[in-house]
């Protein structure tokens, strides 16, 4: 899989490449990373032995500013995977116009097999492992898959130890009391959203009540799923890792939620119908929203997808197989690199208020997260319609053209410092 998802990176690169105004620097430049790191972490296990992990951490591009990129603890975390996410966060920053590269980190762990106190400190080794190659003006990690603010806070503090100073911006998606921001846990689902209502008239023309599928009911998903249903949205199935809750009358969200929140699960949900756990991609539905993980539509199941339009807001949900098979169906595709960013997004307010010594109001995020959403919203969907490229290329383009300009401007020397420009 992670592969494919590699090839599926380079591909959607080419294919932006041809409907872009690049440079020679540019293409050669965003081939390869500018440093990759795998780190060995000895871990101190709860019943006196030692464990030994895999972490990782890539710089793919810092060209506009330092990397950007979360770290995630999962066991399919690889040097590949994280190479291919670090590329994917150079165009995120780059479609959003943020002061940011790309980057990406994570361990090679179940962190379900963890205690608390086993998790702390692998987050504080990794952070430990990697100190010399991450900081606020070089590298500023995040949370993903499996981490969240209190990995976040452990790593800001073994940092902080590390550099024997408060360095609040070395990282972003902290707990509050360490100088995290309001809004920062809804800001992926806040984007979204926001990408959805700009784009409804132009994917969903004439459909007052529409209709949506979400695929992974975290964080993101649920959070959506709220968004939506209170925007006068009927969502028809949600899915998570175990089943499929379908009520083609539209779910109660709250019900839903709370459920999942109780029980940790979608199963035994006391409303709606209990489908199996793929059912969610393949409901008749205006919208279909992956919110899990990769790969997650693929060539073998592309033709059976029953939607208008998909949202990414998964990172890589949609394989390159299967853009093709579903733009033969008609159908279109909002891509991840805009439609989940306003986590990265939410992550450069966090970045500011930190280098500031300054605290943002939940309603100045907001704001500003909205004027930021639909901005380069607006602006992809007119690119996409003056070149008549589907919006995925457009992303891809309006952030190599960023990028490209960057570039450009830096010039080229040789390793004597000698202009060969």
């Amino acid at each position: 899989m992670t592969d494919d998802l590699l090839e599926d990176a380079e591909r959607r690169f080419e294919d932006a490449c041809r409907a872009a105004h690049l440079s020679e620097d540019t293409k050669e430049r965003m081939r390869r990373p500018e440093t990759s790191l795998k780190v060995s972490i000895p871990v101190r296990m709860d019943d006196g032995t030692l464990q030994t992990f895999a972490g990782y951490r890539v710089r793919y591009d810092s060209t506009r500013g330092p990397a950007k990129g979360g770290v995630r603890f999962h066991p399919s975390v690889s040097a590949a995977e994280v190479t291919t996410l670090a590329f994917w966060m150079t165009f995120k920053t780059a479609v959003m116009d943020l002061p940011f590269g790309g980057g990406k980190g994570g361990v090679a762990v179940d962190p379900k097999q963890l205690s608390a106190a086993e998790l702390e400190r692998l987050a504080r080794g990794y952070t430990a492992a990697i100190a010399d190659v991450i900081g606020p003006d070089l590298d500023v990690p995040a949370p993903d898959v499996a981490t969240n603010e209190m990995v976040m806070g452990w790593m800001a503090h073994e940092y902080a130890k590390i550099e024997r100073s408060h360095q609040p911006a070395v990282l972003t998606g902290k707990p509050l009391a360490l100088g995290g921001i309001p809004g920062r846990s809804t800001a992926t689902s806040d984007g979204a959203f926001h990408v959805i209502k700009q784009l409804q008239e132009r994917v969903l023309s004439g459909i007052d009540s529409p209709t949506a599928a979400i695929q992974g009911f975290g964080n993101a998903g649920a959070q959506l799923a709220t968004l939506l249903d209170d925007a006068g949205w009927r969502v028809i199935a949600v899915g998570d890792s175990a089943v499929t809750i379908h009520d083609a009358d539209g779910l109660d969200i709250d019900v839903v939620r709370k459920h999942k929140d109780e029980t940790g699960s979608l199963a035994d949900c006391p409303v709606g119908e209990e489908l199996d756990r793929d059912a969610v991609l393949t409901v008749e539905v205006d919208a279909l929203i992956p919110a899990a993980l990769e790969g997650a539509i693929h060539a073998d199941n592309a033709r059976d997808i029953r939607a208008r339009v998909i949202f990414e807001v998964a990172n890589g949900p949609v394989t390159a197989d299967a853009d093709g098979l579903l733009d033969e169906a008609g159908i279109e595709i909002v891509p991840d690199i805009l439609t989940n960013a306003g986590g990265v997004t939410v992550s450069w307010f966090e970045w500011c208020q930190n280098r500031q010594g300054d605290r943002w109001t939940l309603e100045t995020v907001k704001r500003r997260l909205e004027e930021r959403m639909v901005t380069e919203t607006t602006f992809i969907a007119d690119l996409a319609s003056d070149r008549e490229i589907p919006l995925r290329t457009a992303a891809y383009v309006h952030a190599l053209e960023r990028l490209t300009a960057a570039i450009d401007a830096t010039g080229t020397s040789d390793t004597f410092g000698v202009q060969v420009r």
